[in-house]
């Protein structure tokens, strides 16, 4: 049960507002002046408080009150607080609520408006704490994840990515092959660098290849070297990056486009740590990490015969899935604010503009925007037009056809007679997700 805490020096006030409360379920304390009020609040658990503004007879000046409320919020910065006000002028009520005051009241009040608003603010109130608490415990568990491992300044704000992180950590320890997966530009060779700064060769060289920037004649001897006269233009021996990564970690990007002849030489390495250079017969060896990174969908390539169905099994032991950036959208704005460098500051509209937008490019084309808009904008400020983002389209934005529309909400509240929570029920939404539209919207529950 919800507890509120009512400050009046009259008791017919304090009464008839634990009377009100009591008929919606809600436990009421009283205090008659700000001493005895504090006192409670500094011995019991409250929800909310309704507070008078004068407490002394004849007096009409409102100052005892703002010094009440300005207690309170010192030592209780989120309690929800309720201004009860008898004056004609209300200037100085509506200031406080400027300054954190959850809402003002006119005596005499309205009984239904009053408790309609007192169940709100305790609802949103509650959501508020539960909110604190996933964000304290999310930062908890992002401190306690910085402090075991070696993140590499890697940059991130959504629990998606923290995932793929805690868990590239704790596979880095072991040998086995680990195969990344993501759509281009999400950030897969970051994951390979975390996996090789937290592996046991984390002190050997970390090599990286993209197969899919060679010609694919070019492929195997890039990765297993060549002997003078190998091919065309071999004019001399050459080592390959397995022989250049010995004792630490090679990276191959792009893996779906190796030639089915280098998918069986590195099949071969994998099993065994030997491979000949090319033009050679001499077997080398070599004790290397391999992580694997692909764009592409293998099994469809093992279908149709592109890429071999042994060598998928055995680089994919243990598979690390990248979201793209529109599935982690929390990592948006840290991402562009790690981009700008304090260089520049984003605009409201161009924060909103960063979040709608799909990032079909992902992290590589939020960089590119934003280091474009930080050479457009003036005055060192980033607005949407600097972003020069398309505008999303209805298909583009995936709107669900259920959901509610503003007029509908409304409808929905004055059905409720205000109170959030009967009015989330009737949509189907929780009351985290009704508050959220209703600021979307700018919708009162009243």
């Amino acid at each position: 049960m919800s507890t509120v805490l009512i400050i009046d020096d009259n008791p017919a006030v304090r009464e008839a507002l634990s009377l009100m409360l009591s008929l919606r379920d809600i436990d009421a304390l009283t205090a008659d002046g700000p001493e005895a009020g504090l006192a409670i609040l500094g011995a019991q658990e409250v929800d909310l408080v309704i507070q008078d503004m004068n407490f002394t007879e004849d007096t009409t000046s409102g100052e005892e009150g703002e010094q009440l409320f300005r207690q309170i919020r010192q030592r209780f910065a989120d309690l929800p607080v309720i201004l009860l006000t008898a004056w004609t002028h209300l200037e100085a009520a509506v200031e406080l609520v400027k300054n954190g005051a959850a809402d003002y009241v006119a005596k005499p009040w309205d009984d239904h408006k009053l408790g309609t608003t007192v169940v709100n603010l305790l609802e949103l109130s509650e959501t508020a704490r539960e909110v604190s608490r996933v964000r304290r415990e999310r930062q908890r568990r992002r401190s306690a994840l910085a402090a075991r491992y070696d993140l590499r300044g890697v940059v991130f704000g959504s629990d998606a990515t923290e995932r793929v992180l805690e868990l590239a950590c704790q596979v880095a320890r072991s040998e086995l092959p680990v195969l990344i997966t993501g759509p281009n530009g999400a950030g897969k060779e970051r994951i390979a660098d975390i996996v090789h700064a937290n592996s046991s060769v984390k002190s050997g060289p970390f090599i990286t290849v993209n197969c899919g920037a060679l010609p694919g004649e070019l492929i195997e001897a890039e990765l297993f070297g060549a002997e003078a006269g190998a091919y065309t233009g071999a004019n001399r021996a050459r080592p390959g990056r397995f022989e250049v990564a010995d004792g630490g970690t090679l990276f191959l990007d792009e893996i779906g486009n190796l030639p089915l002849s280098g998918q069986v030489k590195l099949l071969r390495v994998l099993e065994t740590g030997q491979f000949e250079r090319l033009g050679s017969s001499r077997t080398l060896k070599t004790r290397v990490r391999v992580l694997s990174a692909t764009n592409a969908d293998l099994p469809a390539m093992i279908a149709d015969g592109s890429f071999r169905e042994d060598l998928y099994y055995r680089l994919n032991v243990m598979e690390l899935r990248l979201p793209p950036l529109t599935e982690r959208r929390d990592d948006i704005l840290p991402l562009a604010e790690h981009f700008l460098g304090g260089e520049a500051r984003l605009a409201d509209d161009a924060r909103r503009a960063l979040e709608q937008h799909r990032w079909p490019g992902n992290v590589r084309e939020l960089r590119n925007a934003i280091e474009r808009a930080r050479l457009l904008c003036q005055d060192g400020e980033i607005r949407r037009e600097d972003l020069n983002l398309p505008i999303a389209t209805t298909a583009e934005t995936h709107r669900n056809l259920d959901e509610p529309d503003a007029e509908t909400i409304q409808a929905a509240l004055e059905a409720a007679g205000g109170t959030v929570s009967r009015a989330a029920r009737a949509l189907g939404l929780s009351r985290q997700a009704l508050y959220r539209r209703m600021q979307r919207f700018e919708l009162s529950p009243d």
